[in-house]
């Protein structure tokens, strides 16, 4: 159950990763001109969202599915960027008939991709992926493997 939940968090992750920080990117990239108003506090807001997710993601006791998901698919979309540029670009929605949103999130998930983001993200996601700790099972205290004797002595 435990990498079921990793797993959904993971999915999870990888949207808010490169949806929202695709479109904060944006937005914050397209007010990057004075008078900068709420347009770009929002998108600023909404990386430090994203981020307080990531930290949490990456320090928190959850299954190493939750980093392990969300580092491989920026990784390997580096990876395809770095061997076949038209290729990885393809994959992002810029057609007149997506919504607005999408199309604006997409423009900034490629300034990601393309400026080496992902990649540091995707490495960033993964060390605790490394950590023995993270796949070790997690004992509760009402799980213990023995019961303590009525007469509290040691046979």
């Amino acid at each position: 159950m435990r990498h079921f939940a990793g797993l959904l968090l993971g999915v999870v992750v990888t949207a808010a990763l490169v949806g929202g920080g695709g479109w904060a990117v944006q937005q914050a990239l397209s007010t990057a001109q004075p008078p900068a108003g709420q347009k770009l506090w929002i998108a600023l807001g909404t990386m430090a969202a994203l981020g307080l997710v990531m930290g949490l993601v990456v320090a928190g006791r959850v299954s190493p599915l939750a980093t392990f998901l969300p580092s491989m698919a920026l990784l390997a979309w580096t990876v395809v960027y770095a061997l076949d540029m038209n290729r990885a670009l393809s994959w992002i929605p810029a057609e007149p008939s997506v919504n607005q949103i999408v199309r604006e999130a997409g423009q900034g998930a490629r300034t990601l991709l393309t400026t080496g983001m992902f990649a540091l993200l995707g490495v960033a996601l993964f060390i605790p992926v490394l950590m023995p700790s993270r796949w070790a099972r997690r004992y509760d205290d009402d799980d213990d493997e023995y019961e303590e004797s009525p007469q509290g002595g040691y046979y």
